[in-house]
């Protein structure tokens, strides 16, 4: 499909002129990269946005040198208002799994939807920049070891956007490939998309049967029981898999077949790798169980009867159509989106209304940055990263200098519309949880309810609307009041606060886990993160509305409360789940537990959160966890001390109110330490984790978390030393920071 190009040996130059690329945000927050023409270079300039991500010069003044945590806090931010979107949100990047590209180039490649020559050259050059230094191979994340799973299907990606199999840097990675015994120890992702690129035989997979979507609904397996990403990406799969869907044969898909492996491709004894995965990319072992039903299940496939086959499959299809449907053909995340586009391209061709809208959403993935080109975790975190700042810019009092109010205004309007103010248009349907009154992760079109974003977005909205006085008040009661509604429809039995929905499943579901690289993928969980930030939300929200569902937040709260304090580790931290690891998760904790009087004073589990986190200060006074923590479960640390981590524990000891200020001025010092003369922090480690296993950045974490710990360790050291000075400690919200300091709990 495309031809060959002719690349340099390493990507550290771009392949393209960077000064011709442009962002463009539109008003719901989607994001797109456009290559212009000569002739559009000059109507249409860069912006310092652009030139950010592209790593190039932004060429600001340095700025004065900061005396104190608050101009710290006050230079970053006025750095990163260059960085904000006319439209009012912070674009950013949202890469570091390396199964994604290989999905929109393998997707977009049996599906016939062409890339730009421009575009297939970055994702090339970011490739090569992202493939391990040392023996040439690919992760399943950009900082972890390579394995066969990243470094098989990233070489196919190389191969299909034109690079030769003689390019340096492919026979380095086919050596890597090789020495791990080749394509047949990819676990069973990778085994699904290579047989879709018609390199490995379908005969090697495990069945995936779109069958379980004709059980009854009562029945503890039915798929609309697991965890909303295993679901949808389940879907597509079992239809795919149903048809046996398969590129055509071609020379480079015959020229494949023999470079993946070690030994003859028509040789190979399929059946015998259904169950053939590397020990390099094990994480999660097949439980004996399911070993026994996939026994079954492969049984059933060679005396299927095509009348259920065929229902099923209409089923599964239908389910697709829904959520295209549902999510303006976003789909919930990138795995399912090319999946979804390769099942209506052969179900409905390309000619129509339906692939032009896959097109037009598959953009909004792909992300340009100093790398080259890559695709994304979702469609972006626009929502995430906004709730962040807008809180620290309050909390620290920022917001209300006023150079900043303008940035803090556009932020508002940003946030209001993007509320989801109805249900998803497939509702009950396509099994989907209310969305009504939520905020969703990233964007509205992309349409899911994320529990602790509606909880960050809340807190955001009623910090920017009810204690400044110069914004207006978009985001009526009623909405907020919507907000709460579908918080507290999100409690699970035991107190706690899932991802996207209720739990549905029993815990056993577990067993059924096919994907041997991700942990607790098959029914939703409890989550620190989650369920703190949905306390916090309510807190804030009843003490502006303490007239609405009074009783209904107070019972939430205290059933809440007790499973975050059954969660807490003997440690005395909290296992993070979606953030590096221990630091995010109890700094989450600890502010939820003060909004509820529970501090270093007060509180025994407060006190335990506290000592484990100075325990792991480091000389320098920082604090550094590596992604190893969540893989391992416990305590790793990185080799070097993390700007997000520090701020993280030093924002975690204030929340609960730690006397000590010596542990929070070092964390104060190293921040600023590392602080560049523009205002900005360099990136360091990657932030964020999901499914224990795949690590994510956030680029954006090392301003909004370094801007809020900054301004609000100045407020709280200075009222530390006045209480000291007096002889008493202050238990008021300065010592938290919420509400600006001006609300008691």
């Amino acid at each position: 499909m495309w031809g060959p190009v002719d690349i340099p040996d390493d990507g550290r130059e771009p392949f393209t002129d960077y000064t011709r690329w442009r962002l463009t945000c539109d008003d719901q927050g989607n994001h797109t990269w456009d290559y212009l023409s000569p002739q559009d270079v000059a109507r249409r300039p860069q912006t310092a946005v652009d030139k950010y991500w592209l790593g190039l010069p932004l060429n600001l003044p340095s700025l004065p040198p900061a005396k104190n945590a608050l101009e710290a806090a006050r230079n970053g931010y006025t750095f990163y208002k260059h960085l904000q979107a006319p439209t009012g949100h912070w674009p950013g990047d949202y890469d570091g799994p390396m199964f994604l590209l290989p999905g929109l180039v393998i997707g977009s490649y049996v599906s016939g939807m062409d890339f730009a020559h421009e575009e297939r050259l970055e994702m090339i050059r970011y490739l090569l920049n992202r493939a391990h230094h040392d023996d040439g191979g690919w992760g399943i994340h950009v900082e972890g070891p390579s394995t066969v799973f990243g470094t098989a299907l990233n070489y196919c990606v190389m191969r299909l956007l034109g690079v030769h199999a003689d390019h340096p840097a492919l026979v380095k990675a086919r050596a890597t490939l090789h020495k791990l015994g080749g394509a047949t120890g990819i676990p069973s992702w990778g085994k699904f998309w290579l047989s879709i690129l018609n390199v490995y035989d379908w005969d090697g997979n495990n069945c995936i049967p779109a069958e379980l979507w004709l059980l009854p609904e009562w029945v503890p397996i039915h798929p609309h029981r697991w965890w909303i990403h295993t679901r949808q990406v389940y879907i597509p799969m079992s239809y795919l898999y149903g048809i046996r869907f398969k590129a055509e044969d071609n020379d480079l898909i015959l020229s494949l077949r023999q470079e993946l492996y070690v030994q003859d491709y028509y040789s190979i004894d399929w059946p015998a790798q259904r169950d053939h995965v590397n020990e390099v990319d094990l994480y999660v072992a097949h439980h004996p169980f399911m070993t026994l039903i996939y026994g079954i299940l492969n049984s059933y496939e060679s005396c299927v009867l095509p009348p259920v086959r065929k229902a099923a499959l209409a089923r599964a299809y239908e389910l697709i159509v829904l959520e295209d449907e549902n999510t303006g053909y976003q789909t919930l995340g990138p795995v399912n989106k090319m999946m979804n586009l390769i099942c209506r391209t052969h179900v409905e061709g390309r000619d129509n209304e339906v692939f032009r809208q896959h097109l037009r959403a598959r953009r909004d993935f792909m992300w340009t940055s100093a790398r080259g080109m890559t695709m994304l975790g979702t469609n972006g975190s626009q929502l995430w990263d906004i709730a962040f700042i807008c809180q620290a810019l309050v909390e620290s009092g920022l917001a209300e200098e006023e150079e900043n109010k303008e940035s803090l205004v556009k932020a508002l309007q940003w946030l209001d519309q993007c509320q989801m103010r109805e249900n998803p248009k497939h509702y009950e349907t396509a099994y989907r949880h209310s969305t009504k009154g939520a905020w969703p992760f990233s964007t509205k079109q992309q349409g899911y309810t994320v529990s602790d974003c509606t909880g960050e977005a809340t807190k955001a909205v009623i910090y920017l609307q009810e204690h400044l006085d110069f914004t207006p008040k978009l985001v009526s009661k009623g909405r907020l009041c919507d907000a709460v509604d579908v918080m507290l429809s999100m409690q699970n039995s035991n107190g706690g606060f899932a991802s996207y929905e209720l739990i549905r499943g029993p815990q056993w579901l577990e067993w059924l886990n096919p994907a041997e690289v991700f942990s607790d993928i098959m029914i939703e969980y409890n989550y620190p993160e989650c369920t703190t930030s949905v306390i916090t939300a309510l807190s804030i929200f009843r003490q502006q509305y303490p007239d609405y569902r009074t009783k209904d937040i107070e019972r939430t709260i205290q059933s809440a409360v007790k499973w975050v304090h059954k969660a807490q580790k003997p440690e005395g931290g909290w296992y993070g789940s979606w953030g590096i690891c221990f630091t995010y998760a109890t700094m989450f904790a600890l502010e939820s537990l003060a909004l509820v009087g529970e501090t270093y004073a007060t509180s025994e589990s407060a006190r335990r959160a506290c000592q484990f986190l100075l325990g792991k200060q480091r000389e320098d006074g920082g604090w550094g966890e590596s992604y190893k923590s969540c893989e391992l479960l416990v305590w790793t640390e990185h080799e070097q001390t993390q700007v997000v981590q520090t701020s993280w524990a030093a924002m975690a000891l204030m929340y609960a109110q730690y006397p000590d200020p010596d542990p929070i001025e070092r964390a104060v010092k190293m921040v600023m330490s590392r602080q560049l003369p523009d205002g900005s922090w360099a990136q360091e480690a990657i932030e964020g984790i999901f499914n224990k296993n795949v690590a994510i950045v956030y680029p954006n974490f090392k301003f909004s978390f370094t801007i809020w710990m900054l301004g609000k360790a100045h407020k709280y050291l200075e009222n530390l030393r006045a209480s000291k000075a007096n002889g008493i400690l202050n238990g008021g919200d300065k010592w938290t920071g919420h509400t600006n300091g001006n609300a008691s709990h």
